[in-house]
C-alpha cells in the first residue's frame, strides 16, 4: 500500500546512521572541552583542534537517505558548530571549556545559545500548536502541488520553512529547561521586522547571527568599519547557505544565485543603514511602522522567489525534498491512527 511505503521510508529516515554520528560527535565535542581545558587560546588550541573540522564537516554526508536529515546536520554541525569549535580556538564564541559537560554538548552540537535567567523565555505552547497546525495544512496542499502557480508553490515553501524552524529549535530549547538549561529564542517574530537591519539582526535565526557576529562581523569591522563588515558578513552566508544547498542534494547545483540572494540583502542593509542615517539626520518623521514592516516583508519575499528558492527547485532536489515531506506526515498520520483516542478521551 503507498501509505504503508510512505512510513517504512520514513522510518527509514528516522533511524539512518544517527546513533553512529551522534556517538561520533559528541566524542568529538568531549574532546574539544577537554583539550581547550588544557590549551590557553591562539595556536596551541587551534592545532589541538583542527583534527574536528573534518570530521564535522564530513558527518552529515553519513545520512545517505534523508535530504532532510542531512540538510539539519550539516546546518548543525558542518556550519554552526564548525564556527563554534573556530571560535572555540580563540577564546571566544559561545563555548567555553568550564561549562559543565551537559551544557557544553548541548552548546556545541545544537543550535543552543545559553542564556541568563533574565533573556530566557519560556516555550509557548499555544505557538507551536498553531506552527504545527499550519505545517500540517501546508503538507496536505503539497498534494495538489503540480496544479498549484509557481508562485503561492514558492509562498507554501517560504511559510513551511519558517513553521518548521520556528517550531524544530524551541523544541530544543524546550529539551535544554528540561535538563536544567536555559536558552535563549532564535526567532523574534520576523514577520514584524521594520527594517533588513531589523529583520537579520534581530528577528530571524539569531543563532546564526550570534555566530557570524564574533566569527566575521567584529574582525573585519575592526580593520575595514561597518559596511565591509556587514558585507563580509553576508557573504559568507552566501557561501554557507550554498555549501547547506550541496548536502541537500549530494551534487554541486550551485549558479551562485543563494550568495546573490545574501549579497543583495547584504547591499540593501548597508544602504538602508546609511539612508536612515540621512533621515533622521534631516529631522524628517520616521514612516509609519506598519507600511516600513509590509515592505520589508515585500522585498524579503520578492528576492526570496527570485534567488532563494530557485536554488533548491531544481535537479530532483524539490522533488525529493516533497517525498520526504509526505513520507514524514504520512508516518505520523499512520501513528496517529494507532492512538486510541477513545481511551485518550475518558481518561
Amino acid at each position: 500500500m503507498p501509505c504503508r511505503g510512505h512510513v517504512t521510508t520514513a522510518m527509514e529516515l528516522l533511524q539512518d546512521s544517527i546513533p553512529m554520528v551522534s556517538l561520533a560527535v559528541a566524542a568529538a565535542a568531549l574532546y574539544a572541552r577537554a583539550s581547550s581545558s588544557l590549551l590557553r587560546p591562539g595556536l596551541p588550541r587551534l592545532i589541538a583542534l583542527l583534527p574536528l573540522f573534518p570530521l564535522l564537516v564530513a558527518a552529515p554526508l553519513a545520512f545517505t537517505s534523508s535530504a532532510i536529515v542531512r540538510g539539519l546536520a550539516a546546518f548543525f554541525l558542518a556550519w554552526l558548530c564548525t564556527f563554534k569549535v573556530a571560535l572555540l580556538a580563540v577564546g571566544r564564541g559561545p563555548l567555553d571549556p568550564a561549562l559543565p559537560v551537559l551544557p557544553f554538548l548541548f552548546t556545541a552540537l545544537l543550535p543552543v545559545k545559553l542564556a541568563r535567567a533574565s533573556k530566557a523565555k519560556p516555550v509557548s505552547l499555544v505557538s507551536c500548536a498553531a506552527k504545527l497546525a499550519v505545517m500540517a495544512a501546508v503538507l496536505r496542499l503539497y498534494q495538489f502541488n503540480d496544479r498549484l502557480h509557481h508562485y503561492a508553490r514558492l509562498a507554501l515553501y517560504g511559510v513551511h520553512t519558517y513553521c518548521f524552524l520556528d517550531l524544530l529549535l524551541p523544541c530544543i530549547a524546550a529539551a535544554a529547561a528540561a535538563l536544567g538549561m536555559e536558552a535563549e529564542p532564535q526567532f523574534n517574530r520576523p514577520y514584524l521586522a521594520s527594517s533588513l537591519r531589523d529583520f537579520w539582526g534581530r528577528r530571524w535565526n539569531l543563532m546564526v547571527s550570534a555566530i557570524l557576529r564574533p566569527s566575521v562581523y567584529d574582525p573585519v569591522r575592526a580593520l575595514a568599519g561597518i559596511p565591509a563588515a556587514v558585507l563580509a558578513t553576508f557573504a559568507v552566508s552566501g557561501l554557507m547557505h550554498e555549501a547547506m544547498v550541496y548536502y541537500l542534494s549530494l551534487q554541486w547545483l550551485s549558479n551562485g544565485m543563494m550568495a546573490a540572494f545574501f549579497l543583495l540583502h547584504g547591499v540593501c542593509c548597508v544602504v538602508e543603514g546609511w539612508c536612515a542615517r540621512r533621515w533622521a539626520a534631516s529631522g524628517w518623521p520616521a514612516p509609519p511602522r506598519a507600511v516600513a514592516t509590509v515592505l520589508v516583508g515585500l522585498f524579503v519575499t520578492a528576492t526570496s522567489f527570485w534567488l532563494f528558492f530557485p536554488a533548491l527547485c531544481k535537479d530532483g532536489v524539490e522533488e525529493k525534498l516533497l517525498q520526504e515531506w509526505a513520507a514524514v506526515a504520512a508516518f505520523f498520520q499512520g501513528a496517529s491512527g494507532k492512538i486510541p483516542w477513545s481511551m485518550v478521551r475518558s481518561t
